[in-house]
C-alpha cells in the first residue's frame, strides 16, 4: 500500500514557521503486524504544542527529529485490523501522525462512537477540552463573582476557558485579534467582554472593564497579554500560564516584567500539563458533553480540506487565522 506522508524538513526554533519546514514523501506499507491496527486518517488536530515539538522542547513532549513523520493526534477508519475487538470499520483516536494512514499499536488509541460528537473528541472533549477544563478549574480556581480573563479567547482551548468560568458564574473578559472575533466571543459564546489587541491596549482596556482587578488571568499567549495583564490583577489573582503561542517566533522571547506584582498582590502563577489528571478524565467529559447537549457549550471548529494543506493549516495557528479548533479533514 502506497501511503502519502509529511515529513519534517526544518527546525522552526526561534523563527516562525514554513512551508518548507515539511516535505512531501511517500512510502510503501508492509504487512500488518499482529497486535496492532490500520487506518484510514480523516481528520488531523492542529495545536500550538506541535511547534515545540519540532524544535525538541523536552517537557511535555519526547520532541522530533528531522526526517520525522510531522506528530499529530486524529481520526480515522479501521480498514484492517489485527487487535482483538477492535474491528474493521471501527472509528478511533490516536496518534495518527501526517498521513493518510497509519498503523496503530493496540493501547495507544481509543474507539469512539461515530456520532455527532466525533470531531469534537479532537476538541472540546480531547486534549484542547481537557485543558481548559482542568486548567481552568483546577489551576484557577474560580468562585462566583470572579473577575477571568482569557488571553486567545477565540482559539480552541481560550473559547473552552470562557465558557466554563461563565458556568460557574464568573465575570469573562477575553482577548483576541479582530471585530469579527470579538462579536463572537460576545454575542455567542457569553463573553461579558472583549479586547482586540491589535486595534486596543490591554493594560488601558482592563482599567476600564476590571477596575478592581482580575481575579484569573488563563493565558494562552504570553508576551505583551501577560505582562499587561499582570499590572492588572487583584489581591489573591491566580494566573495559569498554559500556553506562550507569541514566543513561539521569537529567538530570545522576553519574560513579564511586571512580574513582581505577583508578590504585591500576594497572588500565584502556575503552569501545568494534563499529565496527571488522567482518571479524571472521564469524569470532565461527561461534564463536557453534558453541557454541550444541553446547549451550555459551544464548540467551533475551524475545519480546512485537504491532506496536502496540512502546512498551511498547522501556520493558521501562529497567524491567528482560525477561529475556534483547528482541525484538516482530508
Amino acid at each position: 500500500m502506497n501511503v502519502k506522508q509529511w515529513l519534517i524538513n526544518g527546525n522552526p526554533r526561534g523563527r516562525p514557521l514554513q512551508l518548507d519546514d515539511f516535505t512531501a514523501h511517500e512510502t510503501q506499507f508492509d504487512d500488518l503486524q499482529d497486535g496492532r491496527i490500520r487506518v484510514r486518517v480523516e481528520y488531523l488536530s492542529f495545536d500550538p504544542s506541535q511547534k515545540g515539538q519540532m524544535e525538541n522542547i523536552s517537557g511535555y513532549s519526547s520532541g522530533q527529529a528531522l526526517g520525522d513523520i510531522m506528530v499529530a493526534r486524529g481520526i480515522g477508519e479501521v480498514i484492517e485490523s489485527r487487535v482483538q475487538d477492535v474491528p474493521v470499520g471501527a472509528r478511533v483516536v490516536g496518534p495518527v501522525g501526517w498521513q493518510e494512514v497509519a498503523d496503530l499499536e493496540a493501547g495507544t488509541f481509543e474507539v469512539v462512537e461515530n456520532d455527532d460528537l466525533l470531531t469534537a473528541r479532537l476538541g472540546v472533549l480531547g486534549s484542547t477540552g481537557l485543558t481548559a477544563y482542568f486548567g481552568l478549574l483546577r489551576v484557577g480556581q474560580p468562585q462566583p463573582g470572579d473577575v477571568v480573563l482569557v488571553s486567545g479567547a477565540a482559539g480552541g482551548v481560550g473559547s473552552v476557558v470562557g465558557q466554563i468560568a461563565k458556568l460557574m458564574s464568573c465575570e469573562v473578559i477575553g482577548t483576541a485579534g479582530g471585530p469579527s472575533k470579538c462579536a463572537w466571543l460576545t454575542d455567542e459564546l457569553g463573553f461579558d467582554a472583549t479586547i482586540d489587541y491589535k486595534a486596543e491596549r490591554i493594560k488601558h482596556r482592563l482599567s476600564e472593564l476590571a477596575p478592581g482587578g482580575i481575579n484569573v488571568f488563563f493565558d494562552n499567549v504570553g508576551g505583551v497579554a501577560l505582562n499587561d495583564a499582570l499590572t492588572r490583577i487583584a489581591t489573591g489573582a491566580r494566573v495559569v500560564i498554559c500556553g506562550g503561542i507569541s514566543r513561539y517566533g521569537e529567538a530570545r522571547p522576553d519574560g513579564p516584567t511586571n512580574y513582581f506584582n505577583i508578590v504585591f498582590r500576594q497572588a500565584t502563577m502556575a503552569g501545568f500539563l494534563l499529565s496527571g489528571y488522567e482518571r479524571e478524565y472521564p469524569e470532565a467529559r461527561r461534564r463536557l458533553s453534558g453541557w454541550i447537549r444541553d446547549g451550555k457549550l459551544v464548540h467551533r471548529e475551524d475545519i480546512q480540506h485537504g491532506f496536502e494543506n496540512a502546512p498551511a493549516t498547522l501556520i493558521r495557528l501562529f497567524t491567528g487565522a482560525n477561529m475556534g479548533k483547528q482541525l484538516l479533514k482530508l
